[in-house]
């Protein structure tokens, strides 16, 4: 997804991790374990809704790099990894995010994972499409 708008505006709305559940439609709540914000280290544990399932789980940051990328892992029911990685493009910033969740056996394993594999797509395609528009405005406001 390109972001129009400068990789450092797009960085600094990344990296404030407190305001995701503002963009992440399926994050119900984040709540930060400890004292650190952010960086490698941080801790959160985040409620997250799709459809019918329900998850709260531990995210942890378990790389960073400024203007570049967020790496965490999950831990808890649903278990896995993410990356949250910029570009700088001409335009904008280009923001794309991978993840790779494993299910739990009670709910249904691998079949599940194949099966949310498209549900999932979507809620972060729409999540990512209100990044964009949420920075967006709020770059728009800030340049002259």
């Amino acid at each position: 997804m390109l972001v129009r708008a400068p990789l450092a505006v797009v960085w600094e709305a990344v990296a404030d991790l407190g305001s995701h559940p503002r963009w992440m439609t399926d994050a119900e709540s984040l709540e930060f374990l400890g004292d650190v914000r952010s960086g490698v280290g941080t801790r959160m544990l985040v409620e997250t809704r799709v459809g019918p399932l329900r998850t709260r789980d531990v995210i942890e940051v378990t790389g960073w790099e400024p203007g570049q990328r967020i790496t965490v892992v999950h831990r808890g029911a649903i278990s896995g990894e993410g990356v949250l990685q910029l570009d700088a493009m001409a335009g904008g910033t280009r923001l794309k995010w991978s993840e790779r969740l494993r299910f739990p056996w009670w709910w249904g394993g691998a079949l599940t994972a194949l099966l949310a594999r498209p549900v999932l797509r979507w809620v972060w395609r729409r999540n990512l499409r209100r990044f964009e528009r949420l920075v967006e405005a709020d770059a728009s406001i800030t340049t002259p």
